[in-house]
């Protein structure tokens, strides 16, 4: 397989996928990230958002998982989630 015949992403769509934005704990987190990700999602599932808090209690993890349907799609996700000051780790 030539160089420009390899995918750019090992992923193949439409799958499941759980996007996970993490930030300092809030009333409001879990609202914002679901709200950026309902910009580039057709649908979110009723259960596909969980919150984790740290130990500590300062930080919180919100996990949506969406059913993906391209790389483009994934890649303007994580770049609403990044630019949201908010949102201080998006994995």
């Amino acid at each position: 397989m030539s160089e420009q015949e390899q995918p750019d992403t090992l992923l193949e769509f439409p799958c499941d996928f759980a996007i996970k934005a993490m930030g300092e704990a809030s009333e409001e987190l879990d609202s914002i990230v679901v709200e950026i990700v309902r910009r580039h999602v057709d649908d979110i599932a009723e259960g596909a958002v969980s919150l984790k808090h740290s130990s500590g209690g300062k930080f919180t993890s919100v996990t949506v998982t969406i059913i993906a349907t391209s790389k483009p799609q994934l890649d303007a996700i994580y770049q609403d989630l990044s630019d949201h000051d908010a949102i201080k780790y998006v994995l």
